[in-house]
C-alpha cells in the first residue's frame, strides 16, 4: 500500500492553505457505490492552526449542496491527521500521501465506526484541469488501496449552487 513518504514527498503544513478542488473520489462503502453518479466537483478550503492541525470547509452538490467544517487534528505522524464525524459515529484517519502544493493533493481516509471499516482516497487540485498524469497516479493510488476500478470516479466540474445543508465537524 501506497503510504506517506516524508523523502518523496515532504509535507508542509502551510503550503496546503488555501482554496483546493475536490476533482477524484475513490471507495468501496455502499453509501458511496450507491451515490457515485450523482457526485460532482467541490471546493475545499484549507487553513493551518498554530498547532499544525487543519481547519477544513467543504463544500460540495450532492442532491443539495452540503457544506462540512471540520477540524482534522494533527499527529505525531508527519501528514497525518485524525477527526470524528458525530451525525455518523466515524472516526477517521486522514493521511496526505502524495502532491505537489501548488497543483495537487492525494488523501487517503480510513473510516472506523459503526461496527465497520472502509477506506476512501481524494484527489484535489489547486484547478479542475489536472493532468492525464496526475490522474492516473491517483487511479494507482485507488487499486492498491483495494478500490474496486468501478469505484473510481474522476468527478464532473460543477457550477454555482446555493448552501442547502450544513455540518460542523469536531475532533474528540
Amino acid at each position: 500500500m501506497l503510504l506517506y513518504n516524508s523523502q518523496s514527498f515532504p509535507f508542509v503544513c502551510p503550503q496546503v492553505a488555501g482554496k483546493w478542488y475536490l476533482t477524484g473520489v475513490c471507495s468501496n462503502f455502499k453509501w458511496f457505490v450507491c451515490r457515485k453518479a450523482n457526485m460532482k466537483s467541490g471546493t475545499v478550503m484549507v487553513e493551518p492552526t498554530e498547532d499544525e492541525s487543519l481547519k477544513v470547509a467543504s463544500s460540495h452538490p450532492l442532491d443539495k449542496c452540503w457544506k462540512i467544517d471540520i477540524l482534522a487534528t494533527k499527529t505525531d505522524v508527519p501528514g497525518k491527521f485524525t477527526y470524528t464525524i458525530p451525525f455518523t459515529g466515524f472516526v477517521t484517519e486522514m493521511r496526505v500521501v502524495d502532491g505537489k502544493p501548488d497543483e495537487y493533493g492525494m488523501n487517503h481516509y480510513i473510516n472506523t465506526g459503526r461496527n465497520e471499516t472502509f477506506v476512501e482516497n481524494k484527489l484535489y487540485g489547486r484547478s479542475l484541469d489536472l493532468s492525464a498524469e496526475v490522474k492516473e497516479k491517483f487511479n494507482q493510488l485507488c487499486l492498491q488501496t483495494g478500490i474496486l476500478p468501478e469505484n473510481i470516479v474522476h468527478l464532473p466540474k460543477t457550477g454555482t449552487f446555493t448552501l442547502v445543508l450544513k455540518f460542523y465537524i469536531k475532533t474528540a
